[in-house]
């Protein structure tokens, strides 16, 4: 049971660097005239319109800006062409009551729209500037800030304008994809499609496989063939067609079907209906005309099943699969097209691995023994978790769209009665009317049993907020549990002191800049480096923003636990970089970014673009751990509340600053 759970806990771990090691940009924006032909004195109107991945959403700017998320700001270039017409209005913006926040917050889900009036006063028109967001996301704790430049005109001669210093855009590199060797990404993908196999979405897909092999012919040489083939087709449907929709569709499509509602409703039906057949409600058999085709054309026939069932698995599973798989998708929508090809084929190699085995021996099951209904015992059994893992594609849905009704405890009661009622059934307390009779339990039964009863007991505390660290990925996340008894006593846990362990100092930023629970600290890279090398000490670096609700969770839920915050006040100098803040910068602080070639000009602009240019990400909340050299200590981590995976991220950074000191690497 233990092993099994840390099979499960390295697969979240493998899902989680995939899906935080690269830059994401959850909105894409059109800006448009609202009329293509226009006279002086008449108004029109500016069109922003954004398309916002799923999950995501982007504020608006009609709330309270001091209750704590960005509100999209724009800045227009003033010219004579035009004059402004009030303020840039949002179009049809959601508005709720935001817990985190304590307040009302404005904000668009899927796609958003805001305009600016403006006054045609002299032709050509030109109207030029740049607009700031941000966008957060619920399904995976993250949030990102974005900008985005803008030049229309209407009419051929040029209006004489100030020049924008920031104008000046080349085509940005992505130094992560470059720096890594094909063969690199193929390993690494092809870990990736080994870890896939564990994950609810593909695991119970195995039994339909050996199933279908093991009456699609009785011809060895031919059965064999079609396996093989199973096999081709799943690395052909991953490898060119995945690549295929990243170049002309691009990662939308992957986000759509492992987040939409739609497909994650029709896998959850898919699951329910597998159950009820293992359960022995009906059989599944193939549609009869593809029977019948098989029968009239044998060899067409049998190749067509197969490619039918791999494009089966392929669909069931994009749910699990499309964190890994999107990855290279975004690789591959932003040209690096080969990179992306050998990261295909590597995961769907190791994808096909196992269901090409199984395809090929189906007579493993056949060898099995048959008396006593002991197969049919097997098939019950996959129907419970088959029933169980199948909630997943719902409570997907469910936390995408906000509908409240699979809650953490909620899941977790299902599936304790579900797997309480498959501890049962194995001890025959619980029979179907297809079963043989039980006359006594057999030592696998028993066995079984017993680990089974092992996991509803391990899953009970769940149930009143024990982090289930071995499950994070299965169930929903702990923040939509009602009752939490660890949050509750980490709430009137008071800070502990929280200020005696650290020097007394003042920081730059610090008169408006804070770190939470009393900690000292720094909000100026250079500033803090320095402490670190003065004080001899490794490095904590949260990058972090005002507006980052994940960000104020993970601090209210991990950094408020005693285990955490006395490692933060006591082993390491804490750097809070924040990428939102609008501070002005003097001029001699300003840097040309090498990333997108603009110059920074604010604190937050200047804090992403390293983010950005050092780990090629541009989402928050995002920890690292550096030695007193600025070089990385451990890999990064991201959104996660579960403390005791914080806590072993802390210790692993110390014990390599450790090493490293006793090496004579640092001083």
């Amino acid at each position: 049971m233990k092993l099994k759970f840390t099979v499960l806990a390295i697969i979240m771990v493998v899902f989680s660097g995939f899906s935080f090691g690269q830059v994401i940009q959850p909105a894409k924006w059109k800006v448009e005239f609202s009329n293509k032909e226009v006279r002086v004195g008449e108004q029109l109107d500016i069109v922003f319109k954004a398309t916002i991945d799923k999950t995501w959403h982007v504020y608006s700017n009609d709330f309270d800006p001091e209750l704590g998320p960005i509100l999209i700001k724009f800045d227009f270039t003033e010219n004579s062409s035009y004059e402004r017409v009030g303020e840039v209005k949002p179009i049809n913006a959601q508005k709720h009551h935001d817990k985190t926040w304590d307040g009302e917050v404005s904000y668009f889900e899927n796609e958003g729209e805001m305009r600016q009036t403006i006054l045609v006063k002299e032709l050509p028109l030109l109207v030029k500037g740049a607009f700031e967001y941000q966008t957060c996301s619920d399904a995976t704790g993250q949030c990102v800030m974005g900008d985005e430049d803008f030049d229309l005109k209407i009419g051929d001669a040029p209006v004489q304008v100030a020049q924008d210093e920031e104008a000046k855009i080349i085509d940005p590199a992505k130094p992560a994809a470059n720096k890594k060797g094909l063969w690199a990404v193929f390993i690494f993908a092809f870990l990736g499609g080994l870890a896939a196999i564990f994950t609810p979405c593909v695991f119970p897909m195995i039994p339909m496989t050996v199933s279908f092999f093991m009456h699609s012919s009785e011809n060895k040489a031919k059965g064999r063939m079609q396996a093989f083939f199973y096999g081709a087709s799943i690395i052909g449907i991953y490898t060119f067609i995945g690549t295929l929709l990243a170049v002309v569709m691009g990662p939308d499509f992957a986000n759509f079907l492992s987040t939409h509602w739609v497909p994650n409703i029709f896998f959850f039906l898919i699951f329910m209906v597998f159950a009820a057949s293992f359960f022995g409600m009906f059989e599944i058999t193939m549609p009869s005309w593809m029977v019948n085709k098989s029968v009239s054309n044998e060899d067409k026939g049998g190749l067509m099943g197969a490619f039918f069932m791999a494009f089966t698995l392929v669909l069931v599973s994009f749910s699990c699969t499309g964190p890994i798989v999107g990855a290279i998708l975004v690789a591959s929508a932003g040209g690096e097209v080969l990179m992306p090809i050998v990261g295909m084929l590597g995961f769907s190699t190791a994808f096909a691995l196992p269901f090409t085995l199984f395809a090929i021996f189906p007579g493993w099951l056949n060898k099995m023994p048959k008396s006593g209904g002991w197969l049919n015992s097997v098939k019950v059994v996959l129907g419970f978790i088959e029933l169980a893992l199948g909630l997943k594609f719902l409570s997907i849905a469910d936390q995408t769209y906000h509908w409240g009704i699979l809650d953490r405890e909620v899941y977790l009661a299902v599936w304790i009665v579900v797997f309480t009622l498959m501890g049962f059934y194995l001890l025959g307390k619980l029979t179907f009317s297809h079963d043989s009779e039980v006359k006594f339990v057999s030592v696998p039964r028993l066995m079984l049993s017993i680990l089974t009863f092992s996991f509803v007991i391990y899953m009970i505390p769940g149930m009143f907020g024990a982090p289930l660290k071995a499950l994070s990925g299965y169930i929903p996340p702990q923040a939509t549990q009602d009752f939490d008894i660890n949050q509750i006593v980490r709430n009137n846990a008071g800070t502990l002191g929280t200020t005696q362990h650290q020097e007394t100092h003042t920081a730059k930023y610090s008169d408006f800049l804070h770190l939470p629970h009393g900690l000292n600290g720094y909000f100026d890279y250079e500033e803090g480096m320095a402490a670190a090398k003065k004080q001899n000490k490794p490095v904590f670096m949260d990058f972090t923003g005002h507006g980052c609700v994940n960000c104020r969770e993970m601090e209210a839920n991990v950094w408020a636990d005693p285990q955490v915050l006395k490692r933060l006040q006591e082993d390491y100098i804490v750097i809070a970089m924040y990428v939102d803040d609008k501070t002005k910068l003097p001029e001699e602080e300003w840097i040309v970014s090498e990333y997108d070639g603009k110059k920074k000009k604010t604190l937050g602009k200047k804090n992403a673009d390293l983010q950005i240019r050092k780990y090629n990400v541009n989402a928050q909340p995002y920890y690292c751990l550096l030695d007193s050299n600025g070089e990385d200590l451990t890999e990064p981590t991201s959104y996660d509340l579960n403390v005791d995976n914080f806590v072993r991220f802390l210790e692993r950074g110390k014990d390599k600053f450790n090493q490293k000191k006793t090496a004579g690497i640092i001083d």
